[in-house]
């Protein structure tokens, strides 16, 4: 886990410096503005940091993640003088924000006061494992992974927004309204599955609490509906959503490779480390869990004969 973690802080640096270099450079006007909500990512992560150490809990950003987006992206799209491109990226990031920012808090994420809620059951299994343990250690982590890694990271994966600003932009054109439809369409599915997920947790407590018959809530984990041809439809729809909006990037210059790639292609390197992370847990507590790997696709429907 620890070489998983230093290898996605490794890339957060040189997947950026690297990306840079592709596409039309920035004008002056992206730059400004580049720096300008940069300011505004440094803010939050340093927020995200001292507010965890202070009250122990870990997930500061976590109730960050389906806001501050919408934060960006309206913020670059005043700054960029209401272009029309970047009003619609960012009217779609409010939709994604607001079924996100829903699902987060019937979850109990959100609380009074702002820094109290759940915290991520994974960060609690992590402290207890070796090295993890040590408080200065776990301070380091909490610095450079939970709040500096994932800070930047989404601030990276909105910044395909800004490219309607470069010199090449075209203007908006049905290219645009078709990846629009498409990134609604993976919220949508996105939806679907945690919806899913509530449903089956929600019973699976109840006949817990009432010691009511288990039957398929037995085993512990969802098994049906989109979770039987993906083990994460979930994750698999948040990946497919940037990569959408990294698209955005793609109809205003013409540029299939464009500096603004790195947030997307972080934000599903993440998502491996995090679903490797994610199954361990799982398998170790539910006997059936490591058939369903067996048989069912990580992420992307069909590789993989389902038996479930």
């Amino acid at each position: 886990m620890l070489l998983t973690i230093l290898l996605l802080i490794f890339t957060v640096v040189v997947v950026p410096l690297v990306s840079f270099y592709f596409g039309t450079p920035l004008t002056a006007e992206q730059t400004d503005i580049l720096y300008t909500m940069g300011s505004v990512a440094a803010g939050m992560i340093i927020y995200c940091f001292v507010v965890g150490e202070i009250t122990n809990n870990n997930s500061q950003i976590d109730k960050l993640w389906s806001v501050i987006p919408i934060v960006y992206t309206w913020g670059m799209t005043y700054l960029g003088g209401w272009n029309e491109r970047m009003i619609l990226m960012s009217i779609l990031v409010t939709i994604w924000g607001a079924r996100l920012t829903f699902n987060f808090a019937r979850k109990g994420g959100y609380k009074w006061p702002i820094w109290a809620g759940e915290e991520d059951y994974r960060w609690d299994i992590l402290r207890k494992k070796p090295g993890f343990s040590n408080r200065f250690v776990w301070m380091l982590f909490n610095l450079f992974f939970i709040s500096a890694y994932q800070g930047t990271l989404i601030f990276l994966f909105t910044l395909p927004i800004l490219t309607s600003l470069s010199e090449n932009a075209v203007p908006l054109y049905w290219a645009d309204y078709l990846l629009a439809i498409v990134f609604i369409g993976f919220v949508v599915i996105e939806f679907i599955a945690d919806q899913q997920q509530h449903i089956f947790q929600t019973e699976k407590r109840k006949r817990i609490e009432h010691n009511l018959p288990m039957e398929e809530y037995g085993k512990g984990f969802i098994s049906t509906g989109l979770w039987a041809y993906s083990r994460h439809p979930n994750y698999l729809s948040e990946q497919s959503i940037w990569v959408v909006f990294y698209l955005f990037s793609v109809t205003a210059t013409g540029e299939w490779i464009n500096w603004s790639v790195a947030g997307c292609v972080l934000l599903i390197i993440l998502f491996k480390g995090s679903s490797d992370f994610s199954e361990g847990i799982s398998a170790g507590k539910y006997p059936e869990y490591n058939n369903y790997i067996a048989n069912v696709p990580r992420f992307i429907p069909f590789l993989k004969k389902n038996k479930i």
